[in-house]
């Protein structure tokens, strides 16, 4: 009996040692569930023999995003067989919004100096999710690059989509400017202009959370120079505002965002010196401005406000005049069914 208690004892110990080491054992983590959607492969995108700047095709995407929690866009370039394109150009990715046939820039890169980017291992990352309305099932996206050669560029693009628990279950987004087909369709600063940078927006009841997203890059080599010799409104540092009811509420600053730490290097041109707000071989920042109330079932007016500055028609290089190429969004969010914000002049 002495021996059988003894063992029994031994045997209670020694489960409940194992069952607090097995508490203590930290639970393996759970991988997210990620789906992979590819969509242009190794397009090639050139101007001449036959290529063109605008390549349009129709694919199909996730079909339901209610527990999606992110969307990422990844913007692969490779180089054709007689090289890359030898300059740093304009790129962007658009999706036609099925309710209107209206062009959304979702993402906006700029290509490297004749080299390809594959040292960016999945490609040019963009979170795309503010879009997730619309980049579901079948879509139609259009891929631009502004070259001017017959090399170009063989371009893919691909998207993952990360199931997880949304921020909020419903989004809906409009267009605020769209003043992005090209570098220099964008907005011309310091000159007389007739493009329309003021809105009025209405916000749904509804929201409870409303953003604005910008995506903005200065081209051009217009003078005077500033203080440091640097040209607008490529090289200029400026600071620019967004006037909500006529008040500055959010501030974009073009400065330095460091080209020569830059993943994708070497390359074949001036790619390390900073310009204002972007640089070559890389995405270009989105800039996501949220407002401390959704404003919901309010009505105010937006204004984008580019610093003050006059130039005087001479530029440092072969092209004149200064452009700011900007394409902004309001994005509002709800955790029940939530219609589009409305823009008007």
């Amino acid at each position: 009996m002495k021996t059988f208690f003894i063992s029994t004892l031994f045997l209670i110990l020694t489960l409940g040692c194992n069952s607090e080491n097995a508490s203590d054992t930290p639970e393996k983590e759970i991988e997210p569930v990620i789906h992979d959607y590819h969509t242009f492969s190794n397009q090639r995108i050139a101007f001449g023999n036959g290529f063109k700047q605008n390549v349009t095709n129709t694919f199909e995407l996730h079909e339901e995003n209610s527990k999606i929690e992110t969307i990422k866009m990844y913007v692969k370039l490779r180089c054709p067989s007689d090289g890359c394109n030898p300059w740093d150009v304009y790129g962007a990715i658009r999706i036609k919004d099925p309710s209107t046939d209206n062009w959304y820039e979702i993402g906006r890169f700029i290509t490297p100096y004749g080299v390809d980017n594959h040292q960016v291992v999945d490609g040019f990352e963009i979170d795309v999710t503010d879009f997730k309305s619309i980049l579901k099932g079948t879509v139609e996206l259009k891929a631009y690059i502004e070259t001017w050669a017959s090399d170009g560029w063989n371009l893919s693009v691909d998207f993952k989509y990360t199931e997880g628990t949304p921020d909020y279950n419903y989004y809906a987004i409009a267009p605020i400017l769209a003043y992005n087909n090209a570098s220099t369709a964008g907005v011309p600063y310091g000159k007389e202009h007739n493009f329309d940078l003021d809105k009025s927006i209405t916000i749904p009841s509804n929201s409870e959370e409303t953003s604005i997203r910008t995506i903005i890059t200065g081209w051009g080599h217009a003078t005077p120079t500033d203080s440091d010799g640097r040209p607008c409104a490529e090289w200029c540092y400026r600071t620019h505002d967004i006037k909500i009811n006529g008040a500055n509420t959010f501030v974009h600053e073009m400065k330095p965002i460091g080209c020569a730490e830059n993943l994708v290097q070497p390359q074949k041109g001036n790619w390390q010196p900073d310009r204002a707000g972007w640089c070559p071989g890389m995405a270009v920042p989105v800039r996501n401005n949220t407002f401390t109330t959704p404003k919901a079932g309010n009505t105010f007016t937006y204004l984008y406000d580019f610093e003050d500055w006059t130039g005087d028609g001479n530029t440092t290089s072969g092209n004149a005049g200064a452009y700011y190429a900007i394409s902004s969004f309001i994005l509002v969010k709800s955790n029940s069914p939530i219609s589009k914000p409305t823009v008007t002049n």
